[in-house]
């Protein structure tokens, strides 16, 4: 097959000229002599139609899922002498969100088939100072919600899912934004919508819950009634009017964006079955939400590392990939935080092993072709590693 370039774009869904005609609207309101990026009815709008489509009573928009999973902790009280349980393959934030505030984060193992964090491993860790569990849904695969929710009633202890891959995510046939204590979204460049470049929610069923997360995110005011008031400490972190109009036009065709993103790892899936070097990932079809397709080469079955297997497949079939992710624990910032890595093998495995293939809403049959032929190939004229060499010379 002939070479042909396949990036792991920046750009993870579709932003089409609907999106510029919203956001050119906004800025040519802006530029009358009465215009302003504020106030801001299309936050309402927007905030009431990403509720509806999660199927939460309440949604909070905010300017990160970062910041999403911020407030979180600050409206739950998170504090030193805390415990946080999560996942190690995940973004940084779903862990430092809780270290922020002081608090230990303690890292469970994961399902070896879902890569989800595991509630029977999560269960065995908590103790007296577990205040949160903040699971993630791992590429857009919902985690296992009621396991999570019985520890919760058991516990008391509030669950915070991290949906950052999730928009469009089902369960069970249903939306998830409503499970647990909150979800938290993420609508930055390479999500399945984006709110021009940066952007989150947080999503409950708890009106008090939201009501607190909406005056932290608006230095701590509370609008309504005769005056306005300041009640708790709070911050600014709104989104601004053009990227509402654009959330709102993105949030319309996510269906469509989703719907093209399934369909295309569904194939990939087919293309990949006879690869037996290479670990497939579990639930893509209709209730994924289809944000990664997150393979993991089986390093017992080869002679290099995943590292070396990527960067093959770029140099020599130029094929982009990207590493989500590295265990959190890696990071420089967890030499100086309070954490416990123990009992998570498997884990620390699957983050030396997976990486993502560049699949996209409107990729080509062409290049889902090429990708899959290209890995392929790859597996079989990747080198051997160095260390590999210098323990048989």
């Amino acid at each position: 097959m002939k070479i042909r370039s396949v990036p792991f774009k920046a750009l993870g869904g579709l932003f089409e000229q609907d999106d510029v005609a919203a956001t050119t609207k906004v800025l040519e309101g802006v530029s009358e002599p009465e215009g302003s990026f504020f106030p801001l009815p299309e936050e309402i709008d927007f905030q009431k139609a990403l509720a509806a489509h999660e199927e939460a009573s309440h949604a909070v928009a905010v300017n990160s899922c970062g910041t999403a999973l911020d407030l979180c902790m600050m409206v739950l009280s998170i504090k030193a002498g805390d415990e946080a349980i999560t996942t190690p393959l995940t973004f940084v934030c779903t862990a430092t969100c809780a270290a922020a505030r002081g608090a230990k984060v303690v890292f469970a193992d994961i399902d070896p088939v879902t890569l989800n964090l595991d509630p029977e491993k999560v269960r065995a860790k908590i103790t007296d100072k577990t205040k949160v569990i903040i699971p993630v849904h791992y590429a857009g695969l919902a985690c296992d919600i009621d396991a999570f929710e019985k520890i919760s009633k058991e516990t008391g202890i509030p669950v915070v899912f991290d949906a950052a891959h999730a928009v469009a995510t089902r369960y069970k046939g249903k939306g998830i934004g409503g499970r647990g204590t909150a979800s938290c979204y993420s609508f930055q460049s390479n999500k399945n919508i984006t709110t021009l470049g940066e952007g989150g929610a947080v999503t409950t069923n708890d009106a008090d819950f939201a009501e607190q997360v909406r005056q932290r995110k608006t230095f701590g005011y509370v609008y309504g009634g005769p005056a306005m008031r300041v009640v708790t400490i709070g911050f600014n972190y709104r989104m601004t009017k053009p990227q509402y109009a654009a959330g709102l036009v993105q949030l319309a065709k996510t269906d469509r964006i989703i719907g093209g993103r399934q369909e295309r790892m569904v194939k990939m899936g087919e293309l990949l079955l006879d690869s037996d070097e290479l670990i497939l990932p579990a639930g893509h079809g209709a209730e994924h939400g289809s944000h990664l397709y997150a393979v993991r080469l089986d390093t017992d079955k080869v002679s290099f590392d995943t590292e070396e297997l990527r960067n093959h497949l770029k140099e020599k079939y130029q094929v982009g990939t990207v590493k989500n992710y590295s265990a959190v624990w890696d990071w420089e910032a967890f030499e100086d935080i309070d954490h416990d890595r123990s009992d998570c093998s498997i884990a620390e495995k699957a983050c030396h092993q997976v990486f993502c293939l560049p699949i996209f809403p409107d990729s080509s049959q062409e290049d889902l072709d090429y990708v899959a032929w290209a890995l392929k190939q790859a597996i079989q004229t990747c080198p051997a590693s160095k260390m590999e060499k210098s323990t048989h010379s």
